[in-house]
Formats: structure tokens, sequence, C-alpha cells
């Protein structure tokens, strides 16, 4: 079959490999009809993440048909239409029976991202990013194996196509736990660090809570465009504003700070331009980074959501700031599973459409080059979706 393969640093290949097949009873085998490129894609296609290996393949964004079944499985069958949730999830350890999901400790045997992790066991396993998550193939190919079938496969019932619902399988559920963390409610007043995939699922689920105020950061003027004509959010350019935190705050009723911020960003991007940061031994030596930049916007008594991948540490955290403002943070893998009835119920009733942001339309022969454009930003690429 084929799949999307790294090689190295801003180096993947659509070639053949071997098709997979049942491992357990309780495996299905998915025939991949949409898959998508995400933005925590990019930070393995670069290199920035550790333990990506050469020959692993990429994609948790994907969906498809049930094509094999295992004895075991039960909660769907062969010839059913699935979304997959990005995390593995058992459905029955303590984590899970808490709707924990992404703390999953049954599916992950590798050591995880924590730098003092002790005895805890690793959160779960994910597709397609990396052997510190499991080192699970991705979707970003024909067919894959999926685990716990009985806890993550989803069905989707007739009359909603592809695009509609693959976002359920990441960005969509990341976006409203995102929302949901930062305790966005109605009338709220949110920034929003980043015009990417998330930050922009963020925003259509902040409007769908009822913010009255959405912000939205970024310095891709098309993304900016968007997300004011979609989800009529504010603007601001952070090429072409001194300290966008300052900013924010006058923008703000009373000027005291809005009352949550959300940084779709992570530890890529600073908060003044879109370069790598200084690593060592996994930790950003710099202290300006786009997380200084939420706690300095948000008001006192606010909370800080962070669904931009974060790893490693941080020099120079503005602990004091943190404490003095009495803020509330919240971050973390999105527990998918516990969020797909309700985001399904939302886009079946046209609250939610998060089709809307989708700009490229590409063949799986094609996703080498679709992950260039992507990382780019080239030919205004918001979000792009892959079929076989």
């Amino acid at each position: 079959m084929k799949a999307l393969v790294y090689q190295g640093s801003n180096d993947v290949r659509v070639e053949n490999v071997a098709e997979p097949t049942l491992q357990q009873n309780d495996d299905i085998v998915l025939r991949v009809t949409s898959t998508a490129i995400c933005g925590s894609d990019l930070h393995l296609y670069r290199g920035a993440m550790p333990a990506t290996e050469p020959g692993d393949i990429f994609g948790h964004e994907f969906m498809g048909i049930v094509e094999e079944a295992g004895s075991a499985v039960t909660s769907v069958k062969k010839g059913d239409r699935v979304v997959v949730p990005f995390v593995i999830a058992c459905g029955s350890c303590f984590f899970c029976q808490h709707s924990l999901y992404a703390a999953c400790e049954t599916t992950n045997p590798d050591e995880g991202a924590a730098l003092n992790k002790k005895s805890i066991p690793a959160p779960a396993a994910l597709f397609g990013f990396s052997h510190m998550y499991g080192g699970i193939p991705g979707g970003q190919a024909e067919y894959v194996r999926v685990p716990q079938a009985n806890a993550g496969p989803y069905a989707i019932p007739e009359g909603l196509d592809d695009e509609q619902v693959l976002f359920m399988s990441d960005i969509l559920p990341t976006g409203y736990q995102a929302v949901l963390n930062a305790g966005v409610k109605q009338g709220s007043s949110v920034a929003i660090f980043g015009a990417g995939p998330v930050g922009l699922m963020s925003a259509a689920c902040a409007r769908m809570e009822g913010a009255e105020q959405i912000v939205m950061i970024d310095n891709q003027q098309y993304r900016l465009d968007f997300a004011q004509k979609a989800y009529g959010v504010e603007t601001i350019n952070f090429d072409q504003v001194d300290d966008v935190a300052e900013a924010i705050i006058q923008m703000s009723e009373g000027r005291r700070g809005v009352d949550a911020v959300i940084d779709a960003v992570g530890y890529e991007a600073k908060s003044h331009g879109g370069q790598l940061p200084a690593m060592d031994n996994f930790e950003v030596e710099s202290s300006d980074i786009v997380l200084h930049q939420c706690m300095a916007a948000v008001r006192r008594g606010g909370s800080i959501s962070i669904p931009g991948v974060y790893a490693g540490a941080v020099n120079g955290f503005l602990i004091g700031d943190f404490f003095d403002k009495g803020l509330t943070m919240k971050g973390g893998q999105t527990h998918v599973h516990d969020y797909l009835p309700t985001l399904l119920e939302a886009i079946d009733q046209g609250r939610l459409k998060p089709e809307a942001i989708i700009s490229h339309r590409m063949k799986l022969d094609q996703a080498a080059e679709a992950y260039r454009m992507f990382d780019a930003k080239q030919d205004d690429c918001r979000k792009v979706v892959l079929t076989p």
C-alpha cells in the first residue's frame, strides 16, 4: 500500500509499504477514505520532536471503512464508516473510567515526554506521533491498523460526508477542549494565539459557546482574514505591533485583560516570529514565548488554556506573574472520546461547520508536496485533506 513515510528532517515521501494486519483480537484494519495534515504533524516533519524515526508513518487525523475486525470487536463491524480519535485509549483503565482518555495508562509502552515522570505510567499512545507515544503507524496511508477498536472508532451516520466529520479525529475536539479548559461561556472575552487549524477550531467552538469577544493573533494575514470572515473575530498581526499583550489589553473591556487566553501555538514559536526556538536537551531557552504573552494579556483571576504542543522545559517561566495574577492554567492532549457525541450533534444541527477551514484537497500521492506547502504557508494554505 501507499503511505506517507518520514525519512528525516523536512523529508517525507509517499512509498509502498506492507499493508497492516490484525495483531490483537480487538484490532480493526481500516481502509482510509480521508486523512489530513495537522499542525502538530509539522513538529515531526521539521525534526523538532524527539524519537521520530525514519520509516515512521505519519497521520493522526483519519477516517474510513472497516475492512477487517478482530474476533473480540463488538462496537463496529466490517463495512462500518468510522472516524478514529487520534488518542488510543483502552476504555477501561482508571483514567478512561474518569473520561481522561488521553491519560490512558495501558496503551503506550514508551516513556512519554515528561522529564520528571517517576514511576507514573506514560500517557496514551497516539497514532503516527513518534516513539514517545507508542510508535503506532498513522493514517496518512491507504490502510491503517486501529488497536482498541471497542473504545476508539466512532460510527458516522448516513447523511454526513467525510469532510464534515473528519476533524472529529483531532482538531475539532482539541479546539473544543481548549475552549472548555479556558472556561469560555456566554459573554466571555478570549484571545487565541495562533490561527492555524486548532486556533480556528477554537474560535468556532468559542463562538458556539457564546463568547462575546474573540481576538485572534497570528502573522499570516490570510489566516486572520479568514478567521475574521468566518467567526467574527478581531485580529492582531504580531508582525505589525510592538507588544501583543498590551494591544490585547487595550482592546479588552476596562483595559483589564481578557477573561481567557488559548495558546494554540506551542513550543516551536516565539511571541515575535515563527522561527524554531533554541533547543538544548529538549529545553526552550528563550523566555520570550507565546505563553508569557498569554499570561500578560489575561485579566487577574483569568484562565490560560494550552492545546499547543509543549515538551521539555521552559527557562525563565514567570511563576511570580502567574501567582500574582491568580491564574488558572490547563493543558494536555485531548480526551477526544468524551466529546464526540456533543460535537457530532453540533455538526448535524449546523452549529459547527469544521469543513469550512479546508483550503486544499489533494491525493495521497501528493502528500509530500502538501507538507512542504503547509509548512511554508504557501498558496494561503489553511488545512489540507488527502484522499487515497
